[in-house]
Order: C-alpha cells, then sequence, then structure tokens
C-alpha cells in the first residue's frame, strides 16, 4: 500500500500557481505577473523567455489560471501548436514554446495578436530565447518584443536546496543537508518534481516511523522506481 500511495505522488505534482513557484531572482517578474492577475488595465503583451527548466512554463500557466479564475476567458497552446486565430472569444491567450512555432502557427499567433490588441485583450507568450534571437517571422518578433520582456532566471542549487529546507521546515521537520543534496542529484531538479519527492518522503517517513536520511529517501526512491517512477 505504502509503495502504490508513493508511486501516486511522485506521478503528480501541484498544480503550477504563483504562490509555489519559487522566486528566487524572479522577484520583479512575478509582482507584475501578479498586478495582471488583479488588472488587465496596463500590459498588453508580456513575453518571457529561459531555458528549459527556467520555470518560464510554470508561470504562464500559473497566470493564465489565476486570471481565469477571475473571469477572464483565457487559451494555452503549446509545444507548436497553431494558437487561435479569431479573438472574440478570448480575454488571454497564452502562447508557450513560441520558438519552435511553425509557418502557420506563427501568422496565426500574428492575426490573434493583432485582433487582441484591437479588443484590449492580452498575449502572454513563452520561449527559450529573447526575441531578436528567436527564427520567427519579422512581424512576430516585432510584436513580442512590443510589451514587457523578461528573462525568467534559472534557480541555483543552492536557491533549491534553501526552498527545500523551508517547505521541509512548513511541513513540520528538518531535512538534512546531506538528504538535501541527494535529492538534488537523484531526481528531476525542476522544483515541482523536488517539492513532489520531498512531501512523499515526509509521508513515507511518517508512514515508516523513520527520521529522515539518505538511507530512507534512497529507499523510497528505489521502491517508487520498481513502479515506473523513477
Amino acid at each position: 500500500m505504502i509503495v502504490k500511495q508513493l508511486a501516486f505522488d511522485l506521478a503528480r505534482t501541484a498544480r503550477p500557481t504563483l504562490d509555489n513557484f519559487v522566486v528566487g531572482h524572479n522577484a520583479e517578474l512575478v509582482q507584475h505577473l501578479r498586478e495582471l492577475g488583479g488588472s488587465l488595465e496596463h500590459e498588453r503583451s508580456i513575453y518571457i523567455w529561459g531555458a528549459r527548466g527556467s520555470g518560464r512554463t510554470h508561470l504562464l500557466q500559473a497566470t493564465l489560471a489565476s486570471l481565469e479564475q477571475r473571469g477572464w476567458r483565457v487559451s494555452y497552446t503549446a509545444g507548436g501548436a497553431q494558437p487561435p486565430e479569431r479573438a472574440d472569444d478570448i480575454d488571454v491567450a497564452g502562447v508557450d514554446d513560441v520558438d519552435v512555432l511553425s509557418a502557420a502557427a506563427q501568422v496565426a499567433l500574428f492575426n490573434l495578436y493583432n485582433g487582441l490588441r484591437e479588443r484590449g485583450g492580452v498575449v502572454l507568450a513563452a520561449g527559450n530565447a529573447p526575441p531578436a534571437e528567436l527564427r520567427l517571422r519579422a512581424d512576430v518578433v516585432t510584436r513580442l518584443a512590443w510589451g514587457l520582456v523578461y528573462e525568467v532566471h534559472a534557480l541555483t542549487d543552492d536557491d533549491k536546496m534553501h526552498a527545500l529546507v523551508q517547505h521541509a521546515a512548513a511541513r513540520g521537520f528538518e531535512l538534512p543537508p546531506d538528504v538535501t543534496q541527494y535529492l538534488l542529484s537523484r531526481v528531476r531538479r525542476d522544483m515541482r518534481t523536488l517539492i513532489a519527492v520531498l512531501e512523499a518522503l515526509d509521508r513515507y517517513s511518517l508512514e515508516t516511523k523513520r527520521a529522515v536520511t539518505v538511507t530512507l529517501a534512497r529507499e523510497m526512491l528505489l521502491e517508487t522506481s520498481m513502479h515506473g517512477m523513477e
């Protein structure tokens, strides 16, 4: 039963929100996205970029979810999928992975951007490079650069270790430094996965009535890997 529950715990990760994003050196960007969540009166375009694992997708999805909860009509496309060309039923369009958009998808984004701009809507876009370095149509690059442009700075290992220690403390247990380093060396290094593993480790510790140690963490990961969770 414990192993099955752990496999489930590691398979799921918390839905991205602005609250569960570890800010690091992105305080200004996160604050701006929070303010956007309360009003759409100011910015009409925000483009965020960063390397894979930097958290750009987390921020994009979290902001869209926040806006949707406030009653705004949102759309989201990623992985090169073609965004809707018409903005009639959309207030905010989230377009992730713009760096892999096909020629047709770029045309759709261009038309969507213009339509939302005319209607007072917002485009939130994300990619792996600043606008000037994207291999996209010049008119699309120009529009992505019209609004605010932010780089999402990836967390350092020290940032991640500090965040894990803080999260453990909030759950009422002390996370030893060697366990933190072990987790960073053994599981996917994005914060959503690390937090999910940490929470699973806490539950495993409670259920087995053993202290959180490297040995316990190794045992837990070994058991879950047997169920395809490595």
